[in-house]
């Protein structure tokens, strides 16, 4: 099988990452019979450096063509501007928002060779093996209104958590058909003591 990959190295570790993530793809494809064909963007700080945007249209669109997009990092000490129009992080927000990537799976497993490589004692986290489910397109990330703004009173912001029903209802799918395949067991965190939000999303699930 054939396969286009979008490579977004991006800023810090991520060239460094990326260039050896490319090289196992490499390995998989010939030890299987696949074929990559790599496609390069940039993204982040090396982006607005270059093109004066987090994420251009070219890149946006080539990502959209492929099948895959691999992704390195964004950000940095140099890009650390508070003042900025336009920072690293907004490519990969928006990157997830054009691509409809709502659900971050971040797996938790400790190798017994590594057991004793932490702080935190072998019997509480020895056999550990879960599953984070993470939403990426709703809530504060991209709630409006979200700005800044001067009053004789002083400097305020305001960022807004929003989330609507069928928002909540896809990522409650990936958590509960990934619990299915696992230990059938799913725990849905939230603050529905104060938040709005978190009163619906305990509702909902």
């Amino acid at each position: 099988m054939e396969f286009d990959i979008a490579v977004l190295p991006g800023d810090g570790i991520g060239p460094e990452v990326i260039t050896q993530a490319v090289k196992v793809l490499q390995v998989v494809g010939e030890k299987f019979g696949h074929k990559f064909h790599f496609h390069a963007g940039l993204v982040g700080g090396s982006a607005i450096d270059k093109q004066g945007m987090a994420l251009s249209e070219e890149t946006l669109k080539m990502c959209k063509q492929c099948d895959a997009v691999l992704f390195g990092a964004v950000g940095g000490p140099k890009w650390d501007n508070l003042q900025a129009k336009v920072h690293p992080e907004d490519g990969l927000l928006a990157l997830r928002k054009e691509l409809g990537l709502f659900a971050n799976l971040r797996p938790v497993k400790v190798f017994p060779m590594l057991v004793n490589s932490t702080t935190l004692k072998p019997e509480v986290i020895e056999d550990v093996d879960l599953v984070i489910v993470r939403e990426l397109t709703g809530g504060l990330y991209f709630g409006q209104p979200k700005k800044r703004w001067q009053t004789p009173e002083g400097r305020q912001a305001v960022d807004t958590l929003f989330y609507s029903e069928g928002e909540i209802e896809r990522i409650l799918r990936v958590g509960f058909e990934l619990a299915r395949s696992r230990s059938k067991k799913l725990i849905s965190v939230d603050k529905a003591n104060i938040l709005e939000s978190s009163r619906l999303w305990r509702q909902i699930a």
